[in-house]
This record gives C-alpha cells, structure tokens and sequence, in this order.
C-alpha cells in the first residue's frame, strides 16, 4: 500500500519544529546566565538543549550542524563541571554561537549553502575556552575503557580463497561467557540496554560509558547473549547490554545523571551493593520491560524473572529528568511521570487557516439568519428564537476556541530582537543592552509574523541612531551601556508594543532642517514638537551622514509605517531631550473576528469595536461647552472629555449646530484618557468578520477595515483613536492638515 506522504520528511520536519522549541530555551537560560541569576540547572538546560539538537541532527546525517554542536557541547560541558569560570566575554561568544546554530539549523532545514567561513571562527573562539587537549577532542583517540566482551572471541573458519560459499556459523559455536563479575564493598551495578532510538538520535554508549568510568574505578562487561545468528540479525535493532561494576564515593543520583541525556531512549538499572532489588532511573522503564516499539531479541536464554516481594531499595533524590532528546521516543503511557504531561499536536498552518476562514463565514450565516428570524415577527420566547440564542452562544465559543489556536506570545519574536541588538551593537561598537517586558502577551499568529520586518528597523535605529557612543555617554553621566527596552502589553482591546531607549532623543532642529534640506518640506513650515517627530517617517528621510549596513539610504521608517498600517495599527512617538525616545506600535489583537457596535453616521453603517466603548450617553445642549470655535468638551461626572463630531470627521456631512438628543458613544483612548464620539443612532451590538483593505483602496484616516453585515452590506470598521488624533490635528477651516500623524496616511 502506497502513500504519497513521505514518513521521513515529516519525522525531518518534526526534528525542525522542534529545533525551535529547543533555541527558544537555550536563548532564555543564557538570558538568565547573562543577567547573573542564573544556577546549576539553567547551564543543565543549556547543555541539553545544545546536545538534542546534535542528537537530532546525528540522526538526518547534518554533519556540519552535529559538528558545531558537538564543539559547543563540550565548552558547555567544562562549565557544567565548574572547570571554567564564565565571564562577559564568554556569555558574547555563546550568545553569538547560539545565533550561528539558529542559523545552522534553519540552513539545513532549507538546504541552502553552509557558513563554513562564520563556523571556523566561532569554533576557534570556542576553542579558546578549552584547555589545550580538549579542543582537539574530535581527531584524539577515544580512551580505553575496561572492556570485557563476553563471547566475541571468534575462531572461524572462513574457507579457502575463491570459495564461492559463506562459511557456516552459529551463535552456538561461540564459548560459553564467563561468569559476571560480582560487586565488591561499597560498588554499584548498573544494567545498560539501548534501544534502536538511541542510536538513531546520535548518541554513543561509549561516550556515556567513559563519563560513568570517570565517577570512580570499576568494570565494563559487554553481554552478548542476546545476539542472534548471522540470518536473524538486524543491522537496524541493538543486540547488546553491558553491565558495569562501579567502586565510587557517589550518590547513586549523580549516577543517574550519567544517562539523563538518554532518558526513555534505554534500559537502565541501578543496583546498591546489598539492594534486594535494581533501581530503575527516573522515568526509564525497568530492566525486565520491553519497548513495544523494539522488535523482540532473539536470545539463548531468557533475563530471569524479577523478584515478586521484594520492595525496592529507597533511591536517594535523583535529579529531575530533562527532555528527551529531539526524535526520542516517548516513555509509554503510564510509565512514569512523563506520562501525565500535556500532549501537543501539531497542525499544518493552512488547515488552521481554512478553519478560521470556516468560522468566519458561520459568524456572517449566523448574523444573516438572525436578522431574518427577527424581521418575521416571531416572540421572542418561540422555539426559533430560542433555537438562535443557543446557535449564537455555540458560534461565540468556536470562534473564541478558534482564536486561541491563532494567538501565541511574542516571546519568540522578542528573542530575534536580541540577537538584532548583538549584532547593531557588534557593528557600531556600543555596549547595548536589551531588556523586554512583557514576553507572555498573546498576539494573532499573522501578527507577530508580519511584525518582525519593522520591529527589526526600529531596534536598529534606536541602537545606531537613538543611543550614544560609549566616550558621550559618560560625559553626560550616563551609564556606559546603552539600554533598550522592548514592551508588549494589552490596552484597550489591542496590543501595544514598545521600543524605548535612554539615548539623547530626537534633535527637533536637526531633524526640521534636514527636511527643509531635502526638500520634504516649505522652508517657512511652522511645525510643532509632535509634527517634527512625524518627519522621521517620511520617504526618504534619514539623518544619517555616511551610508553604512544599518542605515543612511533613507529606507527604514517609512518602511515601518507602511507595515504597521497594513495590519491595521498606528505608531507613535515621544521624546525628551538627553533622556531618549520611544516609538509605540498599536496593533489590533487579531486580524479575524471581533466584537463590534454597529452605528449609524449620516446614512452610513459604520462599526466601531466594542471594547473600546465604556458607556453610551444622550446629550443636551447646556451638557456641551465650547473651549474655542469647532472645539468642545462635555462634562461626565465631573470630569470633561472631548467631544468629536464622528460625522464631520469622516466627510459625511458638516458640522452640527445643536446637539440635543444626540448619542455620544464614550471611548477609552489607549494612553488611559477619554473621548466622546458623536453619532446619529446605535444599530446593533454583534460578532463581524474583518476583512482587510486591498491595496488598491485608499486607506483614509481612521478606517481599519471592512465587513459584511448579516443583511449582507458592506461596513467599515473604525479606528476610533486614529480618528480622534487626525481630528485634533486638522485646522478649524476643515483643510487638510499639512503634515498628518503617523499612521494616518497610507
């Protein structure tokens, strides 16, 4: 039976995802070892984060990804054994190695060509930490170990030369093995028995053999008793075990940690002299257990029964177990504690996306159905009616359910702006520091994807341009080193994210003239504080003087806001004179569904979302004041809110001259202030479908997006905010404003 599926490629493209997974780790703990907190298990997570993925790798036949890794392992390996005393300096070289076997493993994945040039550097940089023999570990013969193979002394006759037939052989013609070895005073014995999956994930028994050896003095007996005859063996499943006799001043948990790499992947034991029974390691099955997922072994004699009354020896505390290595076979159910943790599928990307597209259109059908039964009259205590609310209910939970597959944390986002620091710090020589807040918040997947590209330009010219050199640092008695921060959080139903730096701020003066230069500008323009900031994100505006790989050619911000306007968002910014400049970017939370007020302005259906509505108010004329002509405010208990003619705003009529009983929808701005919006009548309150704008529309100030009603018309959906900021901005004759805010021009 054929299948079109390849079962390599997918367990290939399984290792890759969680390749990923492993790199988020190993970036987190050297963050943790950077900032000084960290201990004994954070290089632990280190370490085995690094050797799963060689073992992986070792696996799919990545050699050029196993032997960076290997090399990375063993400088890791000399701190784990407090043989060598991390420094900054260090903490740079694996941060940088970390980003090159980032870089690795995406190159193998997509088969482009390998960095030999940026590999040697790194391992000669590697190198430098190790003493002078371990660095050349790779071409060093292996050391000899006490090996006692029991059974392969092998006379055989192989015929005479040009026999065209294979000599007969059978396990049988080999000697009897000598006897096992006893414990003596104070020894353990350990019973070793790898599985196929510990080969297949590039691990050694000879490796994990030398480093048991190393704990104390003792014997390495290989039993061959269970290899079969030449016709019944089978290159692919292991045939030997060993059991080692190990005199050592050890807890039987540091013992324990020898095999922790390779937990679920063997068979492991641990006996005390005097123990009535074998400990079995954390989490590995029992040396009496079968894998159902290895083929029986043919074997001359049956391994005897376990003892059926004796308790177990009482283990002293062993050290958790860590995550198998990728490609490793899970523990069974049931056998351990592995058993109970929470299982994850894996989803191909596009069925998720054909399931949001499902739910999109159950959300329009459900609209569309509710609408009509409410048009037929029916009580609102019929079974239809009824039947509805219950429909609304269900629809309302697949869609949030659905939601929550889509979201997912910036986390990794936020990693990859670390590393963009390193290397905009590598190359304008400053000492730059990255501090990010926020890490947990939840953002639509196609969020987080399409904002990488402008989160990228803003890092680098908060390190190039916002932050100053070392010697003007100091002189302005500041630290040293450059901070930048990186912040995400919600507010106000959308996410909001954050660069700041404690740079010199924004030359206004520099910045107006350089405009005026380029001609982007009049030379008699009047522009404000907030207006001179606007320029930056003009096309073709740069302050830098020379050319160089992070900046100058007048492509970065303007690059920025496009991208930020594609998904829906704004970017502000706020500065101050020698304490720095921020740049915050104000994102819907998704880019599907949401929940929406639907209103009616001058004739039009417009949709604003419902999370930015606090209350709904009737007005009066003596509720109104006038602070100057076009502009008013009203009074809410006690305090006064601005108040924006919605209608005037969007083009669609003028301006009122009265205002009794008018509605005025109450609106929570994102920096923690109100604003009232002016309307004609509230229609409905309901889930809409987003639909972006193509590029071919004009993007005016304060339109987000569209949707499709349930009577099936078309609705823009608002940016309340965006409309409020291109409102305050306008002059009083109605006119365009010269230089819009940023994110109100497309």
């Amino acid at each position: 039976m054929s299948s079109d599926i390849d079962p390599m490629a997918e367990i290939r493209a399984s290792f890759f995802i969680e390749c990923e997974e492993l790199l988020e780790a190993l970036q987190d703990s050297l963050q943790t070892m950077d900032d000084g907190e960290g201990d004994g298990e954070t290089i632990n997570i280190v370490f085995r984060a690094v050797h799963s993925i060689k073992g992986g790798a070792g696996a799919f036949g990545l050699e050029a990804l196993v032997r960076f890794a290997h090399r990375y392992e063993t400088v890791l390996d000399e701190v784990r054994a407090d043989r060598f005393d991390v420094t900054p300096e260090a903490m740079k070289v694996f941060f940088q190695a970390a980003d090159h076997l980032s870089d690795l493993v995406r190159i193998s994945r997509d088969g482009d060509a390998m960095p030999d040039n940026k590999t040697a550097e790194l391992l000669v940089a590697l190198d430098a930490f190790l003493p002078d023999s371990a660095g050349d570990e790779d071409d060093a013969p292996e050391e000899d170990i006490d090996f006692q193979p029991m059974g392969l002394s092998l006379d055989l006759d192989l015929g005479e030369a040009g026999s065209d037939e294979a000599p007969a052989f059978d396990i049988s013609d080999l000697p009897p093995p000598p006897p096992m070895p006893g414990p003596s005073a104070g020894a353990f014995v350990i019973t070793f028995t790898p599985t196929a999956e510990l080969f297949e994930t590039g691990n050694e028994p000879a490796l994990l053999l030398r480093n048991l050896m190393e704990l104390g003095q003792g014997t390495v007996v290989c039993d061959t008793s269970n290899v079969p005859d030449l016709a019944g063996l089978t290159p692919e499943i292991p045939h030997l075990s060993w059991k080692i006799t190990l005199d050592a001043d050890v807890e039987q948990s540091e013992i324990a940690s020898i095999f922790e790499f390779v937990d679920g992947l063997c068979q492991l034991t641990i006996t005390e002299e005097g123990a009535e029974a074998p400990v079995a390691a954390p989490e590995t099955p029992p040396a009496v257990s079968i894998d159902a997922a290895t083929p029986p072994v043919v074997a001359d004699e049956a391994p005897p029964p376990p003892p059926q009354e004796a308790a177990p020896a009482d283990p002293a505390p062993a050290d958790p177990a860590p995550k198998p290595a990728a490609g490793a076979a899970k523990p069974a159910a049931g056998g351990g504690p592995a058993a109970a943790a929470k299982s994850v599928d894996r989803v191909d990307l596009d069925r998720i996306e054909r399931l949001v597209n499902l739910v999109g259109e159950l959300v329009i059908n459900q609209a569309m159905l509710s609408q009509s039964l409410e048009r037929s009259g029916l009580s609102p205590h019929s079974d239809a009616m009824n039947g509805l609310e219950e429909f609304q209910r269900l629809t309302r939970d697949i869609q949030d359910s659905v939601m929550m597959i889509r979201a997912q944390p910036v986390k990794s986002l936020f990693q990859r702006m670390s590393r963009i620091v390193r290397e905009a710090s590598s190359a304008v020589g400053k000492d730059v520091r990255l501090h990010t807040f926020g890490e947990s918040t939840e953002v639509d997947k196609t969020v987080i994807e399409r904002l990488a590209d402008p989160l990228t330009h803003m890092i680098r010219n908060a390190v190039d341009h916002g932050l100053e050199s070392r010697e003007d640092r100091i002189a302005a008695g500041k630290p040293p080193q450059g901070s930048v921060n990186l912040t995400a959080a919600h507010r106000s139903g959308r996410v909001v994210i954050e660069v700041s730096d404690d740079g010199s701020g924004i030359n206004r003066p520099k910045v107006l003239q350089i405009a005026i230069d380029k001609g982007l500008i009049p030379p008699d323009s009047q522009l404000s504080d907030s207006e001179i900031d606007n320029l930056l994100f003009l096309p073709g505006f740069s302050t830098a003087t020379v050319v160089s790989d992070l900046s100058g050619r007048g492509v970065g911000m303007d690059v920025v806001r496009t991208a930020i306007q594609a998904l829906g968002g704004r970017i502000t910014t706020t500065s101050n004179p020698g304490e720095g400049t921020s740049f915050s970017i104000s994102l819907p939370l998704t880019l599907a569904v949401l929940d929406g007020m639907v209103v009616d302005v001058a004739g039009e259906t417009l949709v604003l979302p419902l999370n930015l509505v606090i209350e709904t108010l009737t007005l009066q004329d003596s509720d109104v004041e006038m602070v100057r002509p076009g502009n008013y405010v009203i009074e809410v208990r006690s305090g006064f809110v601005p108040l924006f003619d919605l209608g005037a705003a969007m083009g669609y009529r003028d301006p009122l001259d009265g205002f009794g009983d008018a509605v005025v929808l109450l609106i929570a701005l994102e920096d923690g202030g109100r604003a009232a919006l002016l309307i004609d009548n509230i229609l409905d309150q309901r889930q809409v479908v987003i639909k972006g704008l193509d590029d071919s529309f004009y993007r005016a100030s304060g339109i987000a997006a569209a949707t499709i009603l349930g009577d099936g018309q078309i609705a823009l959906i608002l940016d309340p905010s965006d409309i409020i900021n291109s409102s305050g901005s306008m002059p009083q004759t109605g006119a365009a404003p010269a230089i819009q805010t940023a994110g109100a021009t497309a």
